[in-house]
């Protein structure tokens, strides 16, 4: 039996360092570590490894759940997927997380449901707070990378959208809603 670990955290300028140091006391084998978000799990090329690498007998362990997934839906079809492979499911900080017991089954679909309420509460605090910030005109959105000038002065050279977007390195989207602005 192997203990594998996975550690994750959203952004580039955190640090992994405590939830490694976590995995490697609770005697993990094997560690997986990434930098991405947690929303979704395209993308997530070490949490693929670490699930590639689970055996029959063996447990992957992660510091708190959200480090494994932000969703009800994503947790269950990993634990699911972990539990058809006869492979077990435990949370370090959450120590009634334990999928080899019935008690910690139900502990990780309850669990689960509150991280994604946190999830969807803080969505909607964003949501909320740029709708207000545009209300008073100080949200005008992400700035354009390239000047609405210069996608219009290519145009005025006879490009198309196709041509700018490739010339520019931009999707054609953009470069119509650059035109439409000027």
């Amino acid at each position: 039996m192997a203990i594998i670990g996975y550690a994750r955290v959203s952004s580039a300028g955190q640090s992994l360092d405590v939830q490694l140091e976590k995995l490697k006391a609770a005697g993990a084998d094997e560690v997986f570590a990434e930098k991405r978000s947690g929303t979704t799990t395209d993308a997530r090329e070490e949490l693929k490894a670490a699930l590639r690498f689970a055996r029959r007998g063996d447990v992957l362990v992660v510091t708190r759940m959200d480090r494994l997934a932000r969703s009800v839906a994503d947790l269950a079809s990993i634990v699911a997927d972990l539990t058809k492979r006869e492979v077990g499911f435990r949370v370090l900080d959450q120590a009634a997380v334990d999928t080899t017991t019935a008690n910690g089954r139900l502990m990780l679909n309850m669990l689960a449901a509150f991280a994604e309420f946190e999830t969807d509460l803080r969505k909607d605090r964003q949501r909320e707070g740029i709708e207000k910030a545009k209300a008073n005109g100080v949200y005008k959105g992400r700035p354009a990378k390239l000047p609405a000038d210069r996608v219009a002065e290519l145009r005025a050279q006879g490009m198309g959208a196709t041509e700018i977007a490739k010339k520019l390195g931009m999707g054609r989207a953009s470069v119509y809603r650059l035109l439409s602005a000027s």
